[in-house]
């Protein structure tokens, strides 16, 4: 059975603003190592499952050309660029609309492996084992599977997975839960039967058409319709189609209403890089709890993040506690650490 893996590498560059942008999100940035974006690592990650020649990106148009330009060794028409911002659920209608246009004759049995670009995780061999466990119970029970973490902390900014009986090397999905207060984070982290949701899923390439045309009908016949412009060189036509796709998760869309899914305990470890304090978790700290990267000194400070993407100005802090500073270009960045997921509120202001 032919497998690939697709990495969903998308975002409008909120999270980490002033460093990233909507021409240059998280993906792009060199988050979880010093050496590597995010997306090549997760490039290299997905290689080593279904070797460099199976791995697709699905991004935005806008997003494009700054791919190419990062991953020059990635054939071109291994690049699905949505030609319009549609969630999830949109990018994997685009997604499947390609490879059906691409493989006529057996994409049905086609097995995906559905990943991110916006995780630290290591070891590698271990996100192999798990990864791989996936795929053999999608490709021997049917269904859907997906990843899932368990919990070192009473986190409410991921969503989590309620784990049910054993089957195979994997877990029947109870059900998916979204984003706790704190209080019910804390219980299901004492429950202990409680996973977080990676937001990496694998399937068939036929199932999650069938679950689309058994929950989404209209989402189904979009990837059908963009499939058949596709093959006929007709892309202005896929596009015009496509923009009609709602603007939905596809956890909304067919995860958590799936007949079939299961879950496989993450063999890694992992996080979902997702603000600027996620960054204590990625990189070493000093004797005091704080991070650097980049030119950046600290002193007398505590579990502070500096950040400096410049290398015109030296960056200096004294003094501080809990706080983040960013330096990017003419852009000076300072908060709260605890607030650091609100960032993006500069961008509306």
């Amino acid at each position: 059975m032919k497998r690939i893996a697709i990495i969903m590498a998308g975002g409008s560059g909120e999270r980490f603003w002033p460093v990233s942008t909507k021409e240059r999100p998280k993906q792009f940035l060199k988050l979880a190592s010093p050496e590597k974006t995010l997306l090549e690592e997760a490039v290299s990650r997905a290689a080593d499952v279904v070797g460099e020649s199976s791995v697709f990106i699905a991004t935005g148009s806008h997003l494009q050309e700054a791919t190419k330009d990062l991953l020059p060794f990635l054939p071109p028409h291994h690049i699905f660029a949505e030609p319009h911002k549609r969630n999830t659920a949109g990018c994997l209608i685009w997604v499947a609309a390609n490879l059906i246009a691409a493989r006529p004759d057996d994409w049905a049995e086609t097995s995906l492996a559905i990943l991110t670009a916006d995780q630290r995780i290591v070891p590698v061999q271990g996100f192999l084992e798990s990864v791989t466990a996936a795929l053999e119970t999608v490709e021997q029970y049917g269904g859907i599977a997906t990843i899932g973490i368990r919990p070192t902390r009473p986190e409410t900014g991921f969503g989590y997975i309620e784990v049910g009986e054993a089957v195979g090397a994997a877990s029947q999905v109870t059900r998916f839960r979204e984003k706790p207060d704190i209080e019910t984070a804390r219980r299901f982290l004492v429950a202990g039967n409680f996973l977080w949701n990676s937001g990496m899923f694998f399937c068939t390439v036929g199932t999650l058409m069938t679950e689309l045309t058994r929950l989404q009908p209209e989402m189904a016949q979009v990837a059908m319709e963009c499939a058949k412009k596709i093959a006929e060189g007709k892309s202005a036509d896929a596009a015009d189609i496509f923009s009609s796709c709602p603007n939905i998760s596809i956890d909304y869309a067919v995860m958590e209403r799936a007949e079939k899914v299961f879950v496989i305990e993450a063999n890694f470890d992992w996080d979902d890089l997702g603000s600027w304090d996620s960054l204590e978790r990625s990189y070493p700290k000093d004797p005091h709890g704080n991070v650097s990267q980049g030119t950046a000194r600290m002193i007398d400070c505590n579990g502070s993040i500096a950040f400096n993407d410049t290398e015109d100005f030296n960056l200096s802090l004294l003094g501080l506690e809990n706080v983040v500073v960013v330096v990017s270009g003419k852009q000076i960045m300072v908060c709260e650490k605890s607030r650091a997921q609100e960032v993006k509120r500069f961008l509306n202001s």
